[in-house]
């Protein structure tokens, strides 16, 4: 029998009796347990802000129609430009992510269009320069028997995420003269970001022509930008918490962030889906994405995520010097899970109390058994708040392992891959007699996983499963006084 002596009981609860000066003192009455270590601090885990403003001071997302590639080609896939502070290079097709990109199907017309700037350029000693710019995602080239500003924002249009164009002439590039078989040096550069006529950086200077042909030179760029953004689409599995705003968010629960070179909600939801989990917080549930611009130029895209949820009373990083912050948005991912943190079992003004069922879970004990699955309100017993689940006798009456489960069939969609992820503690009694501490993971009436922790602080898990629809989740386990405590479980959608 584990030794727990008296004053391991909480002070402020004298109510709870004691079974002797060095006994074990039960769950149900109250005890501690023999380790609290592994609560998470959230406070010590806030934003990092001034490695994002700093490492966006250095990045270089700019883009534009490169004089050699051909035209009508498809965007990119999206680019991760930093992580965490180190610069990279890498497309989320490389990081073999798979979220379930969505499409917009707006279109705009010309009239909903504005122009931002005119070109330049009518001579020798008058040249003007293309945009080279952030969220650059591919180019056209239209007609020149006219200066075809309809053509290129229809273009424009097709363009998923397009929100400007900039259209101007390039001179002496025989692959538009000659190679190319549209047979037109009037380009139209599309981006996913609005410019100004400050980023005209590229003036040509190529010499892509022997001589005695010139140099390449550009002429008469102009610039147009949509006069409405299309609110991007929600992804698969999230909500929107809130924005646009112009403040980022400076929040407990932060795992690190990614710059990515355009502004697409879906790129940030498949970077929290795959991000690895803070070992005490878990997998990430939030990202806040944000365009820094620095002296009024569009400069990056962060996606900053986290293990806890946070809202719009925390997006109060408005910037820092040059850098300014805008059109930020949070988004929510969405568990299946009804109250997976056992929050909705409360005791009114006590402090302490326990149930063998709730509105949300149920707890079933096998014939002969008591209170061998329950559910308590109880801080020591959680890993974050105050509620949890426990398997195992909760009077320490039987060594009868309990079955855990929500108390409605999961709302899945059948066909898809979700998540499951809690928080798993073996830690209540002695080394010696947390040794046989089990859960076995049942999905639909399958056995997905069995975990054989001894004893644990708590432990974060996780596990793919394929929904069928309402399916049924059960956790079977406990072996007092193997002891064996669940909070904050997830169901994550994961692949659509």
């Amino acid at each position: 029998m584990v030794r727990l002596c008296t004053e391991r009981l909480l002070a402020l609860l004298p109510f709870f009796i004691s079974l002797g000066e060095c006994s074990l003192v039960y769950p149900a009455f109250g005890g501690i347990p023999a380790s609290i270590a592994g609560t998470v601090d959230h406070n010590e885990s806030l934003t990092d802000s001034s490695v994002i403003i700093s490492t966006a001071h250095v990045v270089d997302q700019k883009g534009g129609a490169t004089e050699d590639f051909p035209p009508n080609l498809p965007p990119p896939p999206v680019r991760v430009t930093a992580l965490d502070g180190d610069l990279t290079n890498i497309t989320l097709e490389t990081m073999t992510l798979a979220g379930k990109r969505q499409t917009s199907s707006t279109r705009r017309f010309a009239t909903d269009y504005v122009n931002l700037f005119n070109g330049t350029g009518t001579g020798p000693s008058d040249r003007d320069g293309s945009i080279e710019g952030t969220a650059y995602l591919t180019y056209t080239v239209v007609d020149n028997s006219t200066y075809n500003i309809e053509a290129c924002l229809d273009f424009c249009d097709q363009v998923e995420q397009c929100v400007f164009a900039n259209l101007y002439y390039e001179f002496n590039n025989p692959l538009l003269d000659w190679v190319f078989s549209e047979g037109s040096n009037l380009k139209c550069a599309v981006y996913a970001d609005i410019h100004n006529a400050s980023e005209k950086l590229n003036r040509g200077g190529q010499q892509l022509e022997p001589p005695p042909a010139g140099l390449t030179f550009i002429q008469e760029s102009s610039g147009w930008a949509a006069k409405s953004l299309v609110d991007p689409n929600t992804p698969d599995g999230y909500e929107l918490v809130f924005g646009p705003t112009n403040g980022a968010n400076d929040a407990p629960g932060y795992m690190g962030f990614a710059f990515i070179d355009r502004y697409d909600v879906q790129a940030c939801a498949d970077l929290c889906n795959t991000r690895d989990p803070d070992s005490q917080g878990g997998g990430c549930q939030f990202f806040n994405i944000w365009r820094a611009v620095v002296n009024g130029v569009p400069t990056t895209y962060t996606c900053s995520m986290y293990f806890l949820v946070a809202d719009e009373s925390t997006a109060v990083n408005f910037g820092q010097g040059d850098l300014i912050v805008t059109q930020s948005r949070g988004y929510r991912r969405k568990s299946v899970v009804p109250d997976g943190s056992f929050e909705g079992f409360t005791c009114g003004d006590d402090l302490f109390c326990f149930t063998s069922s709730y509105s949300a879970w149920e707890g079933i004990s096998p014939p002969y058994g008591n209170f061998d699955a329950s559910i308590f309100h109880f801080a020591p017993y959680a890993h974050t708040g105050t509620g949890a689940a426990l398997l195992g006798s909760a009077y320490g009456e039987d060594d009868l392992p309990g079955t855990l489960m929500p108390s409605s069939k999961l709302q899945t969609e059948a066909g898809k891959t979700y998540t499951l992820q809690f928080f798993h503690n073996s830690a209540y009694s002695s080394i010696e007699d947390e040794a046989d501490a089990f859960v076995k993971v049942d999905w639909n009436g399958v056995d997905i996983a069995t975990i054989r922790p001894g004893f644990s602080n708590w432990t974060f898990y996780s596990f793919d499963v394929i929904a069928q629809g309402n399916d049924v989740l059960q956790f079977h386990g406990g072996k007092a006084p193997a002891f064996s405590f669940i909070d904050d479980v997830n169901l994550f959608l994961t692949v659509g």
